[in-house]
């Protein structure tokens, strides 16, 4: 990732000051992340997947993966506002705000369906030809990429609303992100043992870098320091790469069973959300990434997303015996 995910819209003054007001938090003890709030998401069972906001609405998307919907969450009433259903097992969502559109990429029957960001009317649908995964949103090319099947990137016209370019990889991908300045896509492919590096102008992968295992699925860009990070799940450790020719910087341990993985840029931070219940937090002021905090979660609480603009850390916490499904507000503090 950039040193964080590329929303395209900015928060006014006005939208800021309601989230440093909004509600009472919740006691807890000095930690680099302090649980702020806790919001239910109603009867949802199962896995839930990748998640995105509508910055100008102040909703986060969830991606229930498990409960073949996608939460609607109000975030300045944090509360569950509405729910889209009757989805295929959605992994991937993202909000378009030059269209004002929601595309939700579905792993279950490969489709992007599409939604209208105000009302929620379905308002499109793309069909790849299956597993649809990660949604991203590239600002600057303004097209949506879309990872599935058994090797591929989808090139999405967000005007037409129509597939225009197919980018083929050795397998399917999983976390990747997009360099703002170049244009490159990052994939992390697990299957084939490899970071593909991807030139999208020109259609086609350009560089592979082998990796000594594949179980590498979270991904994050820092471009302030020009490196690549992602989190291997076997053994469970943090591998940091040079962005120009992937050249090892650092690997340390990490907390098991991770699934998201996120650059502060303000703190210089790097936070990795996990099953295993915790969120670990590496300090990424220089190259050796020591861990600086081992922040306790709830197990399979592996889903997470930064929001600079709101300066907050949501987890999704699945549904267990004693709690419902519900998003963790957690607020960074210790600023640099």
């Amino acid at each position: 990732m950039k040193p964080f995910r590329t929303l395209g819209v900015l928060l006014s003054g006005a939208a800021a000051a309601w989230w440093l007001l909004a509600g009472p938090s919740v006691p807890q003890t000095p930690e680099l992340l302090q649980l702020e709030a806790k919001i239910p998401l109603g009867k949802v069972m199962g896995r839930i997947d990748h998640m995105a906001v509508d910055l100008g609405r102040q909703r986060l998307l969830v991606a229930e993966l498990g409960n073949n919907s996608v939460g609607i969450v109000d975030l300045k009433d944090r509360k569950l506002f509405r729910r889209l259903a009757d989805l295929e097992e959605p992994q991937g969502v993202a909000h378009v705000p030059s269209t004002d559109t929601i595309y939700v990429a579905n792993g279950g029957d490969g489709s992007v369906r599409l939604f209208g960001a105000e009302d929620y009317r379905p308002a499109g649908r793309i069909n790849l030809t299956d597993d649809a995964d990660n949604v991203r949103l590239d600002v600057k090319a303004n097209r949506i990429v879309v990872g599935y099947g058994g090797g591929g990137l989808a090139l999405i016209d967000p005007a037409s609303r129509r597939k225009v370019a197919d980018i083929r990889l050795k397998a399917h991908p999983e976390s990747f992100q997009i360099h703002s300045a170049s244009g490159r896509i990052f994939v992390n492919v697990p299957k084939a043992r490899e970071i593909a590096v991807v030139d999208a102008a020109a259609g086609k992968q350009t560089a592979s870098w082998p990796m000594d295992n594949g179980s590498h699925y979270p991904m994050a860009l820092d471009e302030s320091a020009q490196r690549v990070l992602v989190v291997f799940r076997n053994p469970a450790t943090l591998g940091v790469f040079a962005m120009n020719d992937g050249a090892p910087v650092a690997r340390v341990g990490v907390c098991g069973d991770a699934d998201d993985l996120w650059i502060d840029a303000k703190r210089q931070r790097v936070y990795v959300s996990c099953g295993q219940g915790f969120v670990d937090v590496f300090d990424g002021s220089n190259a050796a990434y020591r861990r600086i905090a081992h922040v306790p979660t709830a197990a399979g609480a592996r889903t997470s997303f930064f929001v600079p603009e709101l300066d907050r850390l949501f987890l999704a916490a699945r549904a267990s015996s004693s709690e419902p499904a519900s998003i963790w507000i957690l607020r960074p503090t210790s600023d640099r």
